[in-house]
Order: C-alpha cells, then structure tokens, then sequence
C-alpha cells in the first residue's frame, strides 16, 4: 500500500487536518494516510501541548468509520524531540511492504533544508505537499520528488481553537462533534 504520513501536534485535531488528509487520501494516489501524532515538534514549544496520549485520541474519534484514514503512535516511544527521518526510517524498517510518501503544507517547503538529513528524506521518500496561500516560491518546489497537490485551503489553527476556548468562546464547526464534546468534558485547554 501506499500511505500519506501527515505529521502534526494536532493540538487538537480540527476540520482543515481533516479536509486536507481526507483529500489526500480520496484524491491523490495513496491507499490510506496516517495522522502521526507527533509528542513534542522539534521546532515548537511545549506550552499548552496536550498530553500525546490525549491528543491521539482525539484524532481516533475524529476519523472513526473512515477507513482510508489512521492514526500512528510510532513517535510515542522514540526518543525526543523526534526527527521526521527517525519516523520514516522506522515506519519504513516496520511495514516494507508499504510506501511511505510524507504530506506537508507548502509552507514548509522554504525552511526544508533546516531539517535533519532533509536529503536523505528527498532521496528515499517522495513529499506531497498541500499549497498554502500566499507562499513564497522555494527551491524545493521543482524537486522531482515534490509533488504539489490540490487541496482545499481551509485558514483554521489550533492555536486559534486553544483562544477560543480559553476566552470560553464556542469551537462548534472548528472540530468535530464528538472532538468538541470531550475537549468539553474533560476541559481540555482551559
């Protein structure tokens, strides 16, 4: 098979992961994609980071009943702060029978060569990227192993539901339902 990995905090998971993995994984040609729960992004700070275990399971009850899409705890015994290289190698070392192709928004594209062996992730793996607006050209862009897929642009983050829920604002339509309901009961971010 070949599987899509979209990397994030998903801190939490919102619409605009879901739309976009969800075209990924009806409209480019993949099998299934994998939400790889990432538990500490090297680049990012801890802060108001919800525990791992927490945030997958979030993810899990908001791909329920769709089976092109899965979650993956691969990092949760890795050491931190993890590197995407370490992930695709493992998965790679754990499921040869499959592809691993990495998703990212385009706005990750110009600081690409920051990451670790970033050509050893161009020469093994394949990137597809999902366009972000207003994105400077980079020099990755023509890369024969990035490939730019139409997705929709959906302008939502999860910091901005983090606010929402702090100033006790409403985050109905920004998650699912049932995201929405246990954030809610387990007062989560607040």
């Amino acid at each position: 098979m070949k599987i899509g990995l979209y990397f994030g905090s998903f801190n939490p998971v919102h619409i605009g992961h879901l739309i976009i993995a969800n075209s990924f994984a009806q409209d480019a040609d993949l099998d299934q994609v994998w939400f790889v729960v990432t538990p500490l992004n090297p680049f990012k700070k801890k802060g108001d980071l919800l525990h791992h275990f927490d945030r997958i399971d979030l993810v899990d009850k908001a791909i329920e009943g769709n089976s092109k899409l899965k979650t993956s705890d691969v990092e949760f015994g890795m050491p931190q702060p993890n590197y995407t290289i370490n992930t695709l190698e493992k998965l790679s070392q754990q499921y040869p029978q499959h592809e691993f192709v990495l998703i990212l928004g385009q706005d990750n594209l110009p600081t690409f060569h920051k990451w670790k062996s970033f050509e050893s992730i161009l020469n093994n793996y394949q990137i597809y990227c999902y366009p972000r607006p207003h994105e400077k050209p980079s020099e990755f862009d023509n890369h024969p192993k990035v490939k730019l897929v139409q997705a929709p642009l959906i302008e939502i983050s999860s910091s901005y539901i983090r606010q929402h829920i702090k100033s006790g604002k409403s985050i109905q339509y920004l998650v699912p339902e049932v995201v929405e309901k246990t954030i809610v009961l387990k007062k989560f971010y607040w």
